[in-house]
């Protein structure tokens, strides 16, 4: 996106938000998925900063812990400022090593589910709604198991590689990939790496950024999957410190943990400048404690007056 065309949607945007809307104004412009048209809508990867892409990298090398390990590619970052439609602001740090990321690809199940659904190939019961939130809500493994045999890999992968998605592509290092039920069965490891559930931090971020624009199957299955990411059941990582800083944002969550390998993704929707997409993968024993100091360095990014005291 130019720099002059940027520009001017924030001007708009500015307008737009003056106190003299309405009420309906509000609500309609706080609704997800955000209403973006297709002659303002812009692939995630055409939309780098590089003023945020500077200031991110800045951010994580002060943290010697989290240098190292980003000089390793053993973390990778990738955040997406949303809070000005139509105008998304993108930076990412390893955003095409593909990791290890456990069971944050349950979204790809989410996605080969809801595209089954609308082509007519599962049908929506009850059984099948419990799965879907039990899935990524609570990270069950059992229920994602039966969404993956449901649903099944080869219709997962067509969905991961289809054009229209292109969240599993090995032009830009792989990206979201599921392999293998969440239990017993057979392995189909990705074609670049061999990793039975993976993910790069740019690919979860287009799909975070194309659910969030209804871009994903449709608007009304973009808006289905969105209530089932919303009001994540675990207490940890992200959401942990997100609870504390933001208690009032809506959050959209799928995280991941298997031994040493951390993964956590979230889309805040919160009021002024607190609406954007995170995304983490780690390898270290203290992933844990990485992904909670992330959020306010990434915060303090995003809003530089967070470093002055300000909220």
């Amino acid at each position: 996106m130019t720099t002059l065309k940027h520009l001017l949607l924030i001007g708009l945007w500015l307008v737009l938000m003056t106190p003299l809307r309405g009420a309906a104004q509000d609500a309609a412009r706080n609704e997800l998925p955000m209403s973006v048209s297709d002659a303002d809508w812009e692939p995630l990867r055409e939309q780098v900063d590089p003023l945020l892409q500077s200031q991110l990298e800045a951010r994580l090398a002060r943290n010697k812990t989290w240098r190292t390990l980003i000089q390793n590619r053993k973390m990778a970052v990738a955040v997406v400022d949303l809070s000005v439609p139509g105008a998304a602001r993108f930076a990412r740090v390893n955003g095409n090593v593909m990791m290890y990321a456990a069971s944050l690809p349950k979204l790809a199940i989410l996605l080969g589910a809801a595209q089954a659904l609308e082509d007519g190939l599962l049908v929506e019961t009850p059984e099948v709604l419990e799965d879907m939130n039990a899935m990524i809500r609570f990270s069950n493994n059992a229920a994602a198991t039966r969404m993956y045999e449901r649903v099944g890999f080869e219709k997962i992968k067509s969905v991961l590689m289809d054009p229209r998605y292109a969240l599993f592509d090995t032009t830009y290092g792989g990206g979201l990939w599921v392999g293998k039920p969440y239990g017993d069965g057979p392995r189909h490891g990705d074609p670049l790496h061999n990793l039975s559930h993976g993910a790069t931090v740019s690919q979860v971020s287009r799909f975070y950024y194309l659910l969030a624009t209804g871009r994903l199957v449709n608007r009304a299955r973009s808006r289905q999957m969105l209530d089932i990411l919303s009001n994540p059941g675990i207490n940890h990582k992200f959401v942990y410190s997100l609870h504390t800083r933001a208690p009032k944002a809506t959050l959209f969550r799928k995280s991941g943990t298997w031994r040493n390998w951390h993964a956590d993704s979230v889309l805040v929707w919160g009021s002024e400048w607190r609406r954007y997409i995170l995304v983490c993968l780690v390898e270290d024993a203290n992933g844990e404690r990485i992904m909670r100091n992330l959020i306010p360095a990434i915060e303090e990014v995003l809003h530089p007056a967070l470093s002055k005291g300000a909220r």
